[in-house]
């Protein structure tokens, strides 16, 4: 079932012209500059996101339209009144939520007082929910707040909640540039929403 492009922390680099998509993978010896060690994986089927910007219009807003699917559809983990949680389609870690207001705002100084505090207060629980779901041993939050701070859907306010584990950055992402995520997101989704806790009365 497709899943929602939701956010990719805004870090596209432009394709090189030089060699054909067609090739694949190309070797960086003949590049200009210094040559390094990295290859180049070519995905032309991104270039839309690079074009423009990897911001989409509003009405196209993946934020917007994520609280009208069903959850497991839109990767929703919990729903609040003002806010709501769910996955990062591409996530840095297992877990990596990011918590959303309904509204579609920018920045967190439009965010109401009635959304700051939801925004806060989902982000406690998702750091207790994880914590349980994963034991994990630390967190990264932060939002990072327009296009040059390199928020990936700058238009809709997010906060990110990326947990860590002591060993979680191996050699993989810095000779490989992969990052190896144990778990498929159905299934962590899944072991977030039933470990949430049922709203209050």
């Amino acid at each position: 079932m497709a899943r929602l492009g939701l956010d990719d922390y805004g870090d596209e680099q432009p394709m090189h012209p030089t060699v054909s998509p067609a090739a694949g993978v190309e070797s960086a010896a003949h590049l200009a500059g210094v040559p390094d060690e990295f290859q180049r994986l070519w995905t032309p089927h991104r270039l839309v996101y690079i074009q423009h910007g990897q911001q989409p219009d509003e009405h196209e807003c993946p934020f917007c339209h994520a609280p009208a699917m069903p959850d497991d559809d839109a990767l929703i983990v919990a729903r609040g009144k003002h806010a709501f949680v769910l996955l990062n389609l591409f996530p840095y870690n297992s877990g990596h939520l990011l918590v959303c207001p309904y509204r579609h705002i920018s920045t967190y100084d439009l965010a109401t007082p009635d959304e700051v505090a939801e925004i806060g207060e989902l982000t406690q629980t998702a750091m207790k929910v994880v914590r349980t779901v994963s034991r994990n041993d630390g967190f990264n939050i932060g939002m990072n707040q327009g296009v040059v701070a390199g928020a990936g859907i700058a238009g809709h306010l997010h906060q990110h909640i990326v947990p860590r584990w002591a060993q979680d950055a191996n050699f993989l992402p810095i000779i490989a540039k992969t990052k190896a995520l144990p778990q498929l997101l159905g299934d962590v989704r899944e072991a977030l929403a039933d470990a949430w806790p049922a709203p209050s009365a």
